[in-house]
């Protein structure tokens, strides 16, 4: 297939530019989990409200198992905006000439180095030690798979295979996990130490996986669910719609997707652990409304100052996520206030939280002043 017909099944060209959304989105995902972002915010509030309420501090933390809080909503979204990008990024390079094989190598390239990654910054990888390596734990590994899977989707397959494509992953995995028993605890186990998908994680992985309740190798069926969603956005925000279209198959999708994940969850329940179906359609659903929101504020109605430290954490994501394994920015930051921060009193925390968090985001302020991105 020529790289022409390979353009042609992705979508029809778009006009020029990026779409701010994208990363600005990107960047908002990353903030709570970059330099204590969530920390920043949770110290702001509580200037005003000491203490929060309870409901309130549970969505910044995972759920135990069952169920569903704000902060189970970053991984998901991180893989939704890859899937994003994708249409562009691809469609992209095949206007500058590349080659089906070119882009494989691309894929395979990214899909290698952020494994690699996976391991740098969950897998005890720079430890040195077999006993302590942890082959397959993080979330850039989901992003791998997923991203892996989804290539090949967008590459071989028009959209409505796609589609069709994506709904046979969730299908597969449900069945799976209802009707395939796992030895020794039987079929449709979801308890979290009891389940097919964690009896082949440790089939598999053996000694080499992290120990914990997550699961990631036919979780990987999910994942790339969820990476093929971000890319139905992108394929919907690259097309040649109106904005107000653009904006309303956005909306319609996220409602599309709560409601039949939430359907989906008396059979097969939300559980991020897993990464179940239910879980990729209700997570999906609000990543899909979030991006219709930073759409519609940002690139319809052209409020974009206002985004820009998102943008900025969001065209370096890799380097925010990364940084906190190599820099110890609050410490950096306490370095500047800490002393200050003794004779604040209430806004003590809060001074602490924004020197770090500043720390942080300047180093990545430079690198966008000097254009320079980490690309994979």
């Amino acid at each position: 297939m020529t790289a022409t017909n390979v353009s042609s099944s992705i979508s029809p060209p778009a006009p020029p530019g990026r779409v701010m959304a994208i990363d600005a989105l990107r960047g908002f995902d990353m903030f709570w989990i970059f330099a204590g972002g969530s920390g920043l915010f949770l110290a702001f509030l509580k200037l005003f409200v000491n203490p929060l309420p309870g409901w309130f501090e549970r969505q910044f933390d995972h759920v135990d198992w069952e169920g569903f809080a704000a902060w189970d909503l970053i991984m998901p979204l991180f893989m939704f905006i890859v899937g994003a990008a994708m249409p562009f990024s691809f469609s992209k390079r095949m206007e500058q000439g590349a080659k089906k094989g070119d882009l494989y190598v691309k894929v395979i390239r990214r899909t290698v180095i952020l494994f690699v990654l996976g391991m740098v910054a969950q897998g005890n990888l720079l430890a040195f030690n077999l006993s302590k390596l942890h082959v397959y734990c993080n979330t850039l590994q989901a992003i791998a798979a997923g991203y892996l899977v989804s290539a090949v989707f967008l590459l071989e397959l028009r959209p409505r295979a796609q589609i069709i494509g994506t709904a046979i992953l969730l299908i597969l995995y449900w069945l799976l996990m209802a009707f395939v028993p796992a030895p020794g605890y039987g079929m449709g186990a979801l308890e979290p130490k009891a389940n097919l998908a964690l009896w082949l994680d440790e089939a598999i992985l053996g000694h080499f996986r992290d120990g914990t309740s997550y699961t990631w190798i036919l979780s990987s069926l999910a994942f790339a669910a969820t990476v093929m969603l971000g890319v139905f956005s992108g394929l919907v925000l690259r097309s040649a719609k109106s904005k107000v279209l653009k904006l309303l198959c956005l909306v319609g999708a996220g409602a599309g997707c709560l409601a039949a994940g939430w359907a989906w969850s008396f059979p097969f329940p939300i559980i991020k652990h897993l990464y179940t179906s239910s879980m990729v359609l209700w997570a999906g659903g609000w990543c899909y409304l979030l991006l219709a929101l930073f759409f519609l504020v940002i690139d319809m109605w052209g409020f974009r100052k206002w985004a820009f430290p998102f943008v900025v954490i969001g065209m370096n994501a890799i380097v925010a996520y990364m940084a906190g394994d190599f820099i110890n920015f609050g410490g950096i930051g306490n370095a500047f206030v800490g002393g200050l921060a003794r004779h604040l009193g209430d806004y003590g925390p809060f001074a602490r939280q924004l020197a770090g968090f500043l720390v942080g985001w300047l180093m990545l302020y430079y690198m966008y002043r000097k254009g320079t991105f980490l690309r994979i």
